[in-house]
């Protein structure tokens, strides 16, 4: 009896000394001057949460290095640090930014143009001019293929051009339509050039197939610090 006593006390202390050190943060959330209701306000390392009102305001206890994520459907999440200056000024100002829409079906408007008229003589010029700017007719065995490298050379005169693999992932299309596009750069900590080589390294992850069946911010968020954590490390083996 009296080790359960002690044990309740021994949580109601800590919890008590928890709270004291909680601040409560006051904000406002904005687009472009407009102030956003119903976005989602949640504290990440203590896991609570809250919305914002009509006027996009909020309130949520947080302490120091605490974690923020800002979130709704229509804008890119944002992530704020807990900073001292953050709790003592009481006055955070959050900016989403607008996700750009997709347009479902493009419509296709008929313009009707003048008759274009031809000079024929200005064309047979332009005939004659690009013949004698086609240095391949003084190259032997060309067309024939009989000179060696002669497929390179036509290559090299525009022969042929390799189509662009347009194709995107869905983690690729999630990750887009997720993450701001400063978030690898400000919040990872990635070089520019290291971006798109981190986003084939976390595609490549079987459980980014699985992150698609039951994707939220919350989930996604973890699976992105994760695998930053061991591209880094990987980095850093690579380097020694």
């Amino acid at each position: 009896m009296r080790v359960k006593l002690l044990t309740t006390i021994s949580l109601f202390t800590y919890q008590l000394s928890v709270s004291q050190t909680q601040k409560v943060l006051h904000g406002k959330v904005m687009s472009q001057n407009k102030a956003l209701k119903g976005v989602e306000v949640i504290n990440k390392t203590a896991l609570t949460s809250t919305t914002t009102n009509a006027t996009g305001d909020f309130s949520i206890l947080v302490n120091v290095k605490d974690s923020l994520l800002f979130f709704s459907k229509d804008y890119f999440f944002k992530r704020f640090k807990i900073t001292q200056e953050n709790i003592d000024t009481d006055n955070l100002v959050v900016d989403m930014i607008l996700k750009a829409e997709e347009l479902d079906e493009v419509v296709i408007t008929t313009i009707k143009f003048e008759p274009v008229k031809y000079d024929h003589e200005a064309i047979s010029q332009i005939d004659v001019d690009k013949r004698d700017q086609n240095l391949t007719r003084y190259i032997t065995g060309y067309k024939d293929g009989s000179i060696p490298n002669g497929m390179f050379a036509k290559q090299s005169f525009g022969g042929g051009k390799k189509k662009k693999d347009e194709t995107e992932s869905d983690f690729k299309k999630l990750i887009r339509s997720t993450c701001p596009a400063d978030f690898f750069i400000k919040d990872l900590k990635l070089k520019p050039e290291e971006k798109e080589l981190f986003i084939e390294f976390c595609d490549a992850d079987p459980r980014s197939k699985r992150l698609l069946e039951n994707s939220n911010i919350l989930t996604t968020m973890d699976f992105l610090y994760a695998k930053h954590k061991m591209f880094k490390e990987l980095k850093s083996d690579v380097t020694n």
